[in-house]
């Protein structure tokens, strides 16, 4: 699969027998934390989606009220996340899309936002490869090794199943399955329905939420959180409330993602860590790969936070979508 071939979706139009459910799970699971703490400048922004490049570097990164929490990776960490991390529809979804394989479920996590204009023209999601995953290295760096191409025979293939639980305006979902040269579609938020995509290849996101006459709060840090005050849900920075939102007015999407591995012998490959690629070995790879391409550019010494570097390959290696509409 490519950025341009990526698996066609799978709509699965009811997940759960009983979705108010969810609204336990989004209670016991809270706080919440701003989804831009995975990066830390503007430029790493720009690794996962072009809305990094739509301000000066040079300024601070504006921190949106769009707020994620982790619900279980590789094992629970919400009392009652397994009605999703075991759901077999879709896990057959997963199996149909790959036709075959071994399945399995890893990460659930949810993603809140409050009233909010669309502020991504589209993204893909955070990859995995053996040896390099987002528990040790930051997800610039993963996302900058998918689109380079350059460590296809180390990534460990996933595929993502998103469920919406809001009935409110707006919060559609908009995702690019013939590749991001290609006209995207627009699915409108339907609650308890789910879209199973190659979101690792697949460019995707949210549009607005709320109405038109939204007002975001003001002030918002990496340390912002979305937490529940037992009757509404509060936008809680240093202790100070910037804004209040009841239940129904925050669009929920919970994200199932799950490896899928060829063989059992692909299985044992990651498990063992037999085949695993180290950062050294992948710096050496960019580095290369780009004196090979004409730009010269020196080792730097801090890999993982040098800007300069950081830019370099984004200048090199980035994809976003070109037809938005």
């Amino acid at each position: 699969m490519s950025f341009d071939q990526p698996r066609a979706p799978i709509v699965i139009d009811r997940v759960l027998a009983d979705p108010t459910v969810v609204r336990d799970l989004l209670i016991r699971g809270a706080p919440y934390w701003t989804v831009q703490r995975y990066v830390k400048n503007l430029s790493e922004m720009a690794s996962l989606s072009d809305a990094g490049k739509h301000s000066r570097t040079d300024r601070p990164m504006f921190i949106a009220p769009w707020f994620r929490g982790d619900w279980a990776y590789d094992e629970p960490f919400v009392p009652g996340v397994e009605v999703f991390l075991e759901h077999d529809a879709l896990r057959d979804a997963a199996r149909r899309m790959f036709e075959g394989g071994v399945v399995v479920p890893q990460i659930v996590y949810v993603n809140l936002n409050p009233p909010i204009a669309r502020v991504d023209p589209g993204h893909v999601d955070i990859p995995a490869f053996r040896g390099v995953d987002r528990t040790r290295y930051p997800v610039w760096l993963l996302a900058t090794m998918l689109k380079s191409g350059l460590f296809d025979r180390w990534y460990v293939p996933s595929v993502t199943a998103v469920a919406w639980y809001y009935e409110g305006e707006g919060g559609g979902f908009t995702y690019w399955p013939h590749g991001p040269d290609q006209t995207p579609i627009s699915r409108p938020c339907i609650s308890n329905s789910a879209v199973v995509g190659d979101n690792d290849y697949m460019f995707h996101r949210v549009e607005a939420v709320g109405p038109d006459e939204r007002a975001l709060p003001k002030g918002l840090t990496l340390n912002s959180q979305l937490c529940w005050s037992g009757d509404t849900w509060e936008v809680v920075e240093q202790g100070d409330v910037c804004a209040r939102y009841e239940f129904e007015d925050v669009r929920v999407s919970i994200s199932w993602k799950a490896q899928v591995f060829a063989s059992k012998e692909q299985e044992a490959l990651y498990h063992n860590h037999e085949d695993d690629l180290t950062l050294e070995h992948v710096v050496d790879t960019l580095l290369a790969d780009l004196a090979e391409r004409g730009t010269s550019t020196e080792r730097p010494a801090d890999p993982l936070h040098d800007r300069a570097f950081v830019e370099t390959l984004n200048a090199t290696y980035g994809r976003a979508p070109t037809v938005w509409e």
